[in-house]
């Protein structure tokens, strides 16, 4: 299954270094002698986990759907154009946050107020691509990895 996530977030556009390089940016600062492979391998430790899998599955299928129209009205028009009171694509990705603790949570907001990088890119994408629960799905996993990185790096504070 996670093969099938990362092919997925690849057809839609979003390559796991591009997620490495957001979290290294975000903990760059918090923890300096971090590299983009430690960054990436955190990645990837994040999309072991059944949870991510399932949530990244179901929010791409939810966008690929209203690609096609496949979804009555009024759904169809809140998912096409991202409604920013509908907030059920925050939720699914806050799934995703949760697995590593509240440090998740804060990082999530951070990503999902400024969205740099591929997220940004993601969330503005023209020619009918909808990504109203991608640019939220990246955003968890890339606030998941800082802070898997952040309770590791606690650890090596402590001994």
């Amino acid at each position: 299954m996670k093969e099938k996530a990362i092919e997925m977030l690849e057809k839609r556009g979003v390559s796991l270094t591009d997620l490495a390089k957001l979290a290294y940016d975000l903990q760059i600062d918090y923890i300096p002698d971090i590299t983009i492979e430690a960054t990436m391998e955190n990645i990837h430790k994040v999309l072991e986990k059944r949870e991510v899998q399932n949530a990244i599955l179901t929010g791409i299928a939810i966008d690929q759907l209203a690609e096609r129209n496949l979804f009555e009205e009024p759904l169809l028009s809140i998912l096409k154009r991202d409604d920013s009171l509908y907030g059920i694509d925050e939720i699914l990705a806050l799934s995703i946050t949760n697995i590593y603790g509240s440090i998740g949570l804060t990082n999530f907001g951070h990503l999902d107020k400024i969205k740099p990088g591929i997220i940004g890119k993601v969330n503005d994408a023209k020619g009918g691509q909808v990504n109203t629960f991608l640019d939220d799905l990246l955003s968890g996993i890339v606030a998941a990895a800082c802070s898997r990185m952040a309770h590791a790096f606690g650890d090596f504070d402590i001994k």
